[in-house]
């Protein structure tokens, strides 16, 4: 099983959606029903931080002669 933390958004939100399906559909045991749980926990967290990440990135677009992008400015700045 990957690592959250190594997971693209793309993937995470696609076993996020696996998750919550089987969540819903109650046919698995408790115990199992719990690390569904907190995988999907933090699946969600992961697509929360890699969406804030991507909305910093769009709103630091520095745009040059004739408005068009010409990179990024820091994040920090």
């Amino acid at each position: 099983m990957t690592d959250v933390k190594d997971m693209s958004f793309e993937d995470a939100i696609k076993e996020l959606e696996t998750v919550v399906g089987q969540l819903e559909r109650g046919d698995v045991a408790l115990d199992e029903s719990i690390a569904l749980y907190e995988r999907g926990a933090a699946l969600k967290a992961r697509c929360e931080a890699k969406l804030k990440e991507a909305e910093e990135k769009v709103a630091k677009i520095t745009l040059g002669e004739g408005g068009a992008p010409a990179g990024t400015a820091p994040l920090d700045g």
